[in-house]
């Protein structure tokens, strides 16, 4: 891709951060886009987009179904505004719990301290844009010192926090967003991190270390000889029990990667360690621009799930990929979904009850265990040839 497009005329340094600010969108279920869909998306990508919506609106949301409900977030989306979006799907109940990348969660950062990132160009030369600290994601541009501010406040909030010891990226995130609303007040109206806390919606992240919250964190280590550590095993014993809590299961993926497969392999996990069959999940939707042909996880459809045991094999006309961007087909899916019967359920508030449905997988999986040593035992009695 060239630095420029062509024809396009040279930019100043002064003129990078020109561009609109990038804002929290929020959808509001407007009935204009659930005609679209209903009657213009009929086939193609369009096509399984309106499937998608369907599947989501009439059947994870109908109360009977009582489902479990995961959102996991891959690619850039919240410096994209999309944050909005997840924001009002969990205001509305429509969000159990979330499993993000590290930078999604950064990036949503910038958001709540008040930062602003901007409305920019891919055809830039990004050796002037290093020479002038600003910072490229695609078409959105910021300038460096959010980097570097967003950090400072990261490090602050670990020193303050007192954390210490083995946690849970739920539990990091929730103390994260308590001290963003403690001391930028009324920013979870702008921020996933602060909101997610304030409705006691857990956050999961795939890989902490894979991001700028992680660098810090592992500053905080060497720098200040901390014991705070964030505990995977904590993580994946926390979205097995919550997956094994639900009457159904169903997930929205948005792109794929790593927190893609954090939620997927939870059906695994129950079955294949702790000797639980739950039996996979229900529903499954994914928005991506990957492709089954390369044989990467993220392009892995829900047929080949099945083999896994992380999609129940009698449900895959409930299961969708619609192949399209993300920045595109969720604000869509949203409006969609806020604007349907069903568009607004009862909160679970699974932050506060996650320890004790980790408690209740601990107890099954050992009856699990028993069971299967039972099995396994030799017979001790003698048969009548024995005698």
């Amino acid at each position: 891709m060239p630095h420029r497009a062509p024809g396009s005329p040279r930019r100043g340094p002064r003129q990078y951060l020109t561009g609109q600010p990038i804002t929290y969108y929020r959808p509001t279920g407007a009935p204009a886009i659930r005609q679209l869909i209903d009657r213009g998306f009929q086939a193609f990508n369009a096509g399984r987009l309106s499937e998608a919506c369907k599947i989501f609106s009439e059947k994870m949301l109908d109360p009977k179904n009582d489902t479990m409900i995961g959102l996991t977030v891959a690619g850039a989306m919240t410096p994209a505004g999309l944050g909005g979006c997840i924001n009002e799907m969990m205001e509305h109940g429509l969000i159990d719990f979330l499993i993000s990348t590290g930078a999604n969660l950064y990036h949503d950062l910038h958001y709540a301290l008040n930062f602003t990132l901007h409305r920019g160009s891919p055809f830039l030369d990004d050796r002037l844009l290093y020479e002038n600290g600003v910072i490229r994601i695609y078409d959105v541009l910021f300038p460096a010192t959010v980097l570097l501010e967003t950090d400072a406040y990261i490090r602050d909030f670990l020193i303050r926090s007192g954390m210490n010891g083995p946690v849970s990226t739920s539990e990091f995130h929730y103390r994260l967003g308590k001290d963003l609303m403690e001391r930028q007040p009324g920013c979870e109206a702008h921020s996933v991190v602060a909101r997610a806390a304030k409705l006691g919606v857990p956050i999961y992240t795939s890989s902490p270390g894979d991001s700028s919250i992680g660098m810090n964190v592992a500053w905080h280590e060497l720098m200040n000889e901390s014991s705070l550590m964030i505990d995977p095993n904590l993580d994946v014993n926390e979205v097995c029990a919550i997956i094994m809590a639900g009457t159904k299961n169903g997930c929205v993926i948005l792109g794929g990667g790593s927190p893609k497969n954090f939620y997927l392999q939870g059906q695994p996990t129950l079955w294949e360690v702790y000797g639980i069959p739950k039996g996979g999940n229900e529903f499954f939707i994914q928005i991506t621009t990957d492709q089954v042909v390369w044989g990467g996880l993220s392009g892995a459809t829900p047929s080949e799930a099945v083999s896994w045991g992380k999609v129940n094999p009698g449900v895959l006309p409930d299961t969708v990929v619609a192949y399209c961007d993300s920045t595109i087909a969720f604000p869509l899916f949203c409006e969609y979904a806020l604007g349907s019967p069903h568009g607004t359920r009862p909160r679970k508030e699974l932050y506060a009850k996650r320890l004790q449905l980790v408690a209740d997988l601990k107890r099954r999986g050992r009856a699990a265990h028993v069971t299967r040593q039972k099995k396994k035992a030799p017979k001790t009695g003698r048969t009548e040839r024995d005698r």
